[in-house]
Formats: C-alpha cells, sequence, structure tokens
C-alpha cells in the first residue's frame, strides 16, 4: 500500500485510533471522516496520522494500522473534486480549479482545509480560508516552470503556499526562493539544507 504524508485515509467504523492523548478525539472523530497522513517514521504495520477537531486549535497525532485504511484520497486525486464541491464559490476552491486548468510538468495537489472539505464535505472552509498546495518533486526543479507556477500563485483570489515534496522530505517554495536554504521536514525531524534532493544536509 503506497501511503504517503498528506493522503487522507478513510477507515473501517470499528477502527481504533492508537496512542492518541487528546480527550477530544473520542468525542469528535469518527470513521466517517478521514485521518491525515504525518510525517514520522513508520513502524511496522502502523502509519502515522493526524485527527482534525471541530475547532481549529485542535489538531491530535497518533497511528493506525494498515489493515484498518478502506480508502485513501491523495492531493492530487482531490484536485477532481473541485469543480462540482459545494464550495466551488469559495476563493481557495476557485483558486484550485483556476491551477488545474493550467499543464504542469509535475503532479501537484491541495492539502490542509480545502483537500479535507473536498474530501468529505465538511464546512471547515471560509472566504479568507488560505489554500495549501503541494507538489510531487522527484527530481530538482526547473527555475522557468517554478517561476511560472509562482506568478500563476500570485494571481490566486486567495493567499497561497506552495510545499515541495522531494523523495528526502518537505519544504517550503517561497523560502527555497527567496533565501536557497529551506528547512526539510523529514520524517526524522526537520533539518535545514541547501539541497533538499539528497540525503547530504548541508
Amino acid at each position: 500500500m503506497n501511503i504517503r504524508p498528506h493522503d487522507l485515509l478513510w477507515l473501517h467504523a470499528d477502527t481504533t485510533l492508537l496512542h492518541i492523548k487528546e480527550s477530544w478525539v473520542a468525542q469528535q472523530w469518527n470513521a466517517q471522516q478521514p485521518v491525515v497522513v504525518r510525517r514520522d517514521v513508520m513502524r511496522q504495520d502502523r502509519i502515522p496520522i493526524g485527527v482534525r477537531g471541530s475547532a481549529r486549535h485542535q489538531r491530535a497525532a497518533g497511528w493506525v494500522r494498515e489493515q484498518d485504511v478502506l480508502r485513501i484520497d491523495t492531493p492530487e486525486g482531490l484536485l477532481a473534486h473541485a469543480s462540482d464541491s459545494v464550495f466551488r464559490a469559495l476563493p481557495t476552491v476557485e483558486a484550485v480549479m483556476q491551477l488545474h486548468q493550467q499543464r504542469w510538468s509535475w503532479s501537484w495537489g491541495v492539502t490542509g482545509s480545502t483537500g479535507f472539505a473536498l474530501a468529505t464535505g465538511l464546512p471547515v472552509l471560509h472566504a479568507s480560508s488560505d489554500l495549501d498546495l503541494l507538489i510531487r518533486a522527484p527530481q530538482p526543479l526547473q527555475a522557468e516552470e517554478v517561476t511560472a507556477w509562482q506568478q500563476q500563485v500570485s494571481r490566486l483570489p486567495c493567499r497561497a503556499d506552495t510545499q515541495v515534496e522531494t523523495p528526502v522530505g518537505a519544504f517550503a517554495l517561497n523560502e527555497w526562493l527567496r533565501e536557497g536554504r529551506v528547512l526539510l521536514k523529514t520524517a526524522r525531524g526537520p533539518r535545514l539544507t541547501t539541497l533538499p534532493w539528497t540525503e547530504d544536509i548541508k
């Protein structure tokens, strides 16, 4: 089973979330809502996940067994839900549709609240929500296309942040363009590097 950070996992109804410390999870979470894969070291057949609560500050980290996964919604797959979403008039969903009309050489998708709303139909978005985007980049990005992407993003009807996923971890595209050095989020923690596509951290 190919499961990656930011994927939304739908679980079997009798699933038990493991190693959850926050008490609100027992009252608020049920299998009719997906959990999100978070970045951590995989442990045997257990997947690191995060749980969203009804309040913005309510986020909990835990684990699920791989056998409990019923379905996976990827950030890329959620793009297809934008045009017929009940939230299509909201700025972040409108922005997704605008970007989706363009051709890009990389695979990309939507995460965060917008991705969650597209997957579930739950009203977690509002007119001032930010948009979280993800670019899959197994190889270094070409500067010309990155510039074109950033220009398009700057014209969107909402604030948008892009995270770039490499084989080693993920980093903020804005930081990369501004500094040339990034805080790379890896399964073993964040590392400062100028080489986000390699294991060598400098």
